[in-house]
């Protein structure tokens, strides 16, 4: 991300939230009535018109074919994230999410409603969604804003000054950050997480890393990998799914699901999953502290 500008491509995530959220209710995946407010006020008007059965139809369609998969991954892994979130807040005594983004689960989860969340993000963007948030009329209050450079800072730095609490259950979303990250970067995060009270839990996304060797190997791929380049923000990092289990382990941290986006669809739309194509490198997991390391 380019200094001084907000995420482009969190942006695009609040946009394709914003769709998902102007279907019927019968058909959203989830509500998001935040996400709208986090656009370009251009779109505004698209988002609105979408809700009209045919306009949304065509729209849609445009833009799977523009940026194959990117729309019915981003809110599919939207809703499997909102399922381990709220699952995890039974038992979970605070939030932390990882490049927060436009991300509006603090306000729009009623599972997280009584505890404190932290949002880690870089400070452009935390400043821009500071703002938005105002102007919407929700309380920016209801968040603990925490500027973090991942290349550069130190997580837990940033996190203790901010009043984290690191022996509380914890709950973190980490989605979307993985693949703009440096290696050591990523093993640090991980590293962090699994110093966390045991039965914490970690939710992040991460890209299959034959996509950055071969973009051929995956349909649609090329396409987003120059998409995501010409808004300055490149992919550079992503793993082997059959090497996370161990990875994760050498932290502590043991995985309890993680699905590719074909599988995320699935669960989510069922048999109309078999027609989406595109962003089948994009990957979802969820891991947890393992008390076996306490």
């Amino acid at each position: 991300m380019q200094p001084g500008r907000f995420s482009r491509t969190a942006e695009f995530m609040a946009l394709f939230r914003a769709l998902e959220s102007a279907r019927p209710a019968q058909k959203a995946l989830f509500r998001d009535p935040l996400a709208e407010g986090f656009i370009d006020p251009a779109l505004r008007r698209l988002i609105r018109w979408s809700a009209v059965p045919l306009i949304g139809l065509l729209l849609r369609a445009f833009i799977d074919r523009f940026w194959p998969g990117a729309r019915t991954s981003a809110v599919a892994r939207t809703r499997l994230i909102d399922d381990w979130v709220t699952e995890a807040g039974a038992t979970g005594r605070q939030v932390v999410l990882l490049g927060a983004g436009f991300d509006s689960r603090a306000w729009r989860l009623p599972g997280l409603s009584g505890l404190p969340v932290f949002e880690v993000d870089h400070a452009s963007t935390a400043a821009e969604k500071s703002g938005r948030i105002s102007a919407l009329g929700a309380d920016p209050s209801r968040v603990v804003s925490v500027p973090i450079d991942f290349n550069r800072d130190k997580l837990p730095d940033r996190l203790a000054a901010a009043g984290f609490d690191k022996s509380k259950v914890t709950i973190v979303v980490w989605e979307g950050v993985t693949n703009y990250l440096t290696e050591s970067a990523v093993r640090s995060v991980l590293a962090w997480a699994g110093t966390l009270a045991p039965g914490s839990r970690l939710a992040f996304t991460y890209i299959h890393s034959l996509v950055l060797s071969d973009a051929t190997s995956f349909e649609g791929a090329a396409r987003i990998l120059l998409a995501v380049s010409r808004v300055g923000e490149p992919w550079t990092f992503g793993l082997l799914p059959e090497l996370v289990p161990n990875c994760l382990a050498q932290f502590g941290l043991r995985i309890i699901e993680d699905l590719g986006a074909d599988d995320y669809r699935a669960r989510y739309f069922g048999k109309k999953a078999s027609r989406m194509r595109g962003y089948a490198f994009y990957r979802a997991a969820l891991a947890v502290v393992d008390v076996a390391n306490a």
